[in-house]
């Protein structure tokens, strides 16, 4: 309770003030007011020309966050993974059975669709795909929230509510709930819900803070990409009090950074400062190491086509303790964990397998109290934690109560690509 209420008065040090035009504003805003305003005013300019790249980066082809361009393949393989396929489409059908003729329209992608890859954390609806949450009938949104919860493992559909709840906390905080709240998301469904893995379909949830794609095909389930952020990571007033989120993914990221040795400490720590003058920096958004959005994050939104070379630390299996190998994969499993419990098993299994492939690095310092950048890499997963200065909040350096997390399967792994087939593939 101490470490909450600590970080309680860290971020209430950081409130807003809401007099100033920026909050303003956005008070009398519809969501879509919102939007025209910030593509007509490109405010803020950082993110607006972010979203330029993001158009270019959306244009291209899908092939796979590699680490030199060239995806390797035999990685990943068709496979029964447990997943209660036949309880997940029942929630689909349910699901699709609340819906009006438009709404059906609306929400139904071909499973091949680029859509896929639309997904965005910013507040700022830049893409009005799908259905939202908070413009369909409760009874709807709760269907939808069903078979989400029926797709995901349960410590990861309440860690899915958590970023919700608190997205709504950040809305109450500065008195913007139109723009942020539980249902400030965008949902689709790709395919046609089967439970044969001839008939692959799946389902994407975008919005602020929380972006989950998810693929089916039969009994196996991809979970990847995934973005899972918040600012702050706790709530600690009104309906949902006690909430907190990404804190045990920090917290071991830094036990394994403090359990290497000085010599490894200092091969894993690629940079000393957050923003440091080594990283390029030069303006450009499509290959610059830090950008105001991203920050340190290599494997955001758009990114799937990135080149992200090994960096830091070889987590070489006959240089770490077997504590330290548990380490790692206690890591990964809470990335991991909106997967099913089998599902997650399996995955943790394959990344195992090539940990002598695996590297970790660092930015910035590693005491109990600093913010942070790790990621985790190898040729089947790149995780990333990340410390964030605020957006809503005003702390203009990052702080350990804004936080970003990303997962990403390379060589093709993300949206299910390695294992789809002919016409099913983006």
């Amino acid at each position: 309770m101490a470490d909450f209420q600590a970080t309680s008065s860290a971020f209430r040090a950081h409130l807003p003030d809401l007099s100033i035009p920026r909050f303003t504003t956005a008070s009398k805003q519809t969501l879509y007011e919102y939007a025209d305003f910030f593509r007509d005013n490109h405010a803020p300019p950082w993110l607006f020309d972010l979203t330029q790249a993001w158009e270019k980066l959306y244009s291209e082809p899908f092939k796979g966050v590699t680490s030199d361009g060239t995806v390797r393949g035999g990685l990943f393989e068709s496979r029964d993974e447990g997943v209660d396929i036949v309880n997940i489409v029942k929630k689909a059908e349910e699901m699709l059975g609340t819906l009006s003729a438009e709404e059906k329209n609306k929400v139904g992608y071909e499973i091949g669709s680029k859509a896929w890859r639309a997904w965005s954390n910013p507040e700022i609806l830049l893409r009005g795909f799908g259905v939202r949450l908070e413009e369909v009938p409760e009874s709807t949104a709760e269907s939808i929230l069903s078979l989400i919860s029926s797709s995901l493992s349960p410590a990861g559909y309440q860690k899915a509510l958590a970023a919700m709840r608190i997205n709504h906390f950040l809305g109450e905080l500065v008195r913007l709930p139109h723009i942020m709240n539980k249902y400030s998301y965008n949902f689709l469904l790709f395919g046609s819900p089967s439970t044969s893995p001839s008939s692959p379909w799946g389902w994407l949830l975008y919005g602020h803070h929380l972006c989950l794609s998810v693929f089916f095909k039969g009994p196996q389930i991809v979970i990847s990409p995934t973005f899972t952020g918040a600012e702050p990571n706790i709530i600690d007033e009104g309906e949902w009090a006690g909430t907190s989120i990404l804190h045990k993914e920090g917290d071991l990221g830094l036990k394994l950074m403090q359990s290497l040795s000085e010599e490894e400490k200092g091969k894993a720590q690629v940079y000393e400062k957050l923003k440091d003058e080594k990283m390029e920096m030069k303006g450009d958004l499509l290959t610059d190491r830090w950008n105001k959005d991203d920050q340190r994050h290599l494997c955001g939104a758009f990114r799937d086509n990135r080149i992200v070379p090994y960096e830091g630390l070889p987590l070489s299996p006959d240089s770490l303790s077997p504590a330290q190998t548990a380490l790692v994969l206690a890591i990964a499993s809470e990335f991991l964990l909106y997967l099913p419990e089998t599902a997650r098993a399996l995955r943790l299994r394959q990344i195992e397998q090539h940990l002598a492939e695996t590297y970790f690095c660092w930015i910035g310092g590693y005491g109990d109290d600093d913010a942070v950048y790790f990621r985790i890499q190898s040729p089947v997963v790149i995780l990333e934690f990340d410390h964030h200065s605020g957006v809503f909040l005003n702390n203009e350096e990052p702080k350990k109560f804004h936080t970003h997390t990303i997962v990403r399967t390379p060589n093709a792994g993300d949206y299910g690509q390695a294992i789809r087939e002919g016409e099913h593939k983006l």
